[in-house]
């Protein structure tokens, strides 16, 4: 059958304005951000609830034409690139449904933007946790889609964590109502797993009941000058036996990270006198409005100077300043953008292990690209680091990414042999298909392709993404 066959059905289905093929208005959904994929789509179609979901998806099952779902389009490992699939667009989908305050609990469509939730859950007297860079545009079906990280895993969890429910729709059409508000339910296999981290191969998320928590009413925020990632590791360490869980996050940059969020970024600027080889942003939060966490905090700094873990500290005495703090954090990734082109890695190894993979990996990068500089920046708290390579200064930027393919293999080799993850937050996509041929067992592989093929036989669900082919 010939596409114009497939959108004519989909209008008569949904009408007219629903489904969208103007290349124009097509072009931004074809492409990821970091401009390493083109795609190629048929049409676009935006959905306004769970039935019409499932009219597409039937659809396209009888039409034999695969299925991609889009949130923001965020996205850094291109599995959301359609290869001649039909994107369903869930940006119309996007209410806040309710808010149990009692039982700390949210329910929203998928295409609700996870700024829109945080601001939803603070109106609530509430505090919904998972926050990121992309919080203004990422939609919270990709965030559980891909289980997403970010700076406050290290006291709350992955997106993963966060979800107690969820609606999804089948490759066949079907509803799985599984929106259960619940924290103890042993009725059986745990279905919501499935489709939590599956990036759309398995099921398209709908909607979903979150987990809420106690608005933090109090906060700290200190940004720390280090002479290594050891010593940030130590101290770390003094921060989580002291103050255990009102840790919230733990967030260490290498110097090079700091100095080219300075030296690019409008408002990104260390508060320390003179430079030191690592930084880490400590946050501290509690429910208890009395709490006095600065006290606390000078406390954790003080045992961490006497025991000789850091070199200089600042405690911000007002919201601006926590969020000056902040704004250098997260100004790295823009930041590196200016200084050429980059080879990324988005790793995870024990805590324990991370100043020494770091120190290992630049070594070994070092001597695959002479001059390559080293943006290592990310979530200490739960060993996730984004180990990021600048070309070397006046290199030829094309000539620098001809090299990602090898850089990646040997910088993931060493973190699996560490006991890590080559695939941290951003998931698997199509990018990293090879590596999961590369380290994932057979055994793990035919258990994920079991999974596959009992859900989507045919293979219409985001296909070509997480899965590598089958040999």
């Amino acid at each position: 059958m010939s596409n114009d066959t497939l959108i004519q059905a989909l209008r008569d289905a949904l009408g007219d304005s629903v489904v969208i093929t103007d290349a124009g208005d097509l072009a931004p959904h074809l492409v990821e951000e970091r401009g390493l994929y083109q795609g190629a789509s048929p049409a676009l179609v935006k959905p306004s609830n769970t039935e019409q979901v499932t009219e597409i998806v039937k659809i396209c099952a009888y039409h034999n034409t695969p299925i991609i779902a889009h949130g923001g389009n965020t996205g850094l490992v291109g599995g959301g690139v359609p290869d001649g699939a039909v994107i369903v667009d869930f940006s119309r989908m996007n209410k806040i449904i309710s808010i149990d305050a009692a039982n700390l609990t949210m329910v929203v469509e998928a295409g609700a933007i996870l700024a829109d939730v945080q601001a939803a859950a603070e109106d609530a007297g509430a505090y919904f946790p998972l926050s990121l860079g992309a919080e203004g545009s990422c939609r919270i079906g990709g965030n559980l889609s891909t289980n997403a990280g970010g700076v406050h895993v290290v006291r709350y969890g992955n997106a993963r964590q966060l979800a107690l429910g969820l609606e999804v729709v089948l490759a066949d059409g079907r509803v799985w109502d599984g929106l259960r508000a619940l924290r103890k339910n042993n009725t059986g296999y745990e279905l919501k797993e499935l489709f939590l981290g599956a990036e759309g191969t398995l099921g398209l998320i709908t909607r979903a009941v979150l987990r809420l928590y106690p608005k933090p009413l109090s906060k700290s925020v200190a940004f720390v000058g280090c002479a290594s990632f050891d010593q940030a590791l130590a101290l770390f360490q003094v921060a989580r036996s002291r103050a255990g869980d009102v840790l919230m996050a733990c967030e260490a940059m290498s110097d090079f990270s700091v100095t080219i969020a300075e030296k690019h970024i409008e408002g990104a600027r260390s508060p320390l006198e003179g430079r030191h080889g690592c930084y880490v942003l400590l946050e501290f939060g509690s429910a208890d409005a009395d709490a006095d966490l600065n006290v606390l905090m000078e406390k954790v700094l003080g045992d961490a100077f006497e025991d000789m873990v850091i070199e200089d500290a600042v405690i911000a005495q007002s919201g601006a300043q926590a969020d000056g703090l902040w704004r250098i954090r997260e100004a790295i990734p823009e930041a590196q953008k200016k200084e050429g082109g980059s080879i990324k890695h988005d790793v995870a190894v024990p805590v324990s292990k991370t100043p020494e993979m770091i120190a290992r990996a630049t070594e070994l990068v070092e001597k695959l690209i002479p001059g390559v500089r080293v943006v290592a920046f990310g979530h200490l708290g739960d060993g996730n680091i984004h180990f990021n390579l600048t070309q070397p200064e006046d290199a030829d930027k094309t000539e620098f990414l001809s090299h990602w393919h090898a850089v990646n293999e040997q910088v993931h080799d060493l973190v699996v042999t560490m006991g890590g993850s080559f695939s941290a937050e951003h998931g698997v996509g199509q990018l990293k298909t090879g590596e999961m041929a590369r380290f994932k067992s057979e055994v793990e592989l035919d258990l994920m392709r079991t999974l596959k093929n009992a859900l989507d036989p045919l293979n219409l669900l985001n296909p070509g993404k997480v899965l590598p082919p089958q040999k």
